[in-house]
């Protein structure tokens, strides 16, 4: 979103903007989900993971390795839950943002 438009977001404080991008994607999907009256089997697999993201948000330069773990168990979890596919969309871009991570051989 701040990318688009050539900006970065406001936080009063010296943060990186990738990590602000997350925190704000993890959170729009956590309220999304919430407010999601159905049940699904995996539903207490994405809320665990969410929060897992957002922990690793607010802790600062979260680990690449980790938050695609957490991308992939999520979208594993909420993958077929059309509601959640916009704000799905937007924690994998948000991902995306800390780049690939590197190999160790």
């Amino acid at each position: 979103m701040f990318r688009s438009l050539g900006q970065r977001p406001v936080t009063g404080r010296d943060e990186d903007p990738r990590v602000a991008e997350l925190r704000t994607a993890v959170s729009r999907l956590r309220r999304e989900l919430a407010a999601l009256p159905s049940e699904f089997p995996d539903r207490a697999i994405a809320e665990d993971e969410l929060a897992a993201l957002a922990a690793m948000a607010a802790g600062g330069a979260p680990e690449t390795p980790r938050l695609r773990g957490s991308l992939l168990l999520i979208a594993g979890a909420i993958g077929s839950v059309s509601a959640l596919a916009r704000g799905l969309k937007e924690v994998r871009d948000a991902v995306d943002l800390f780049g690939e991570p590197t190999q160790r051989g």
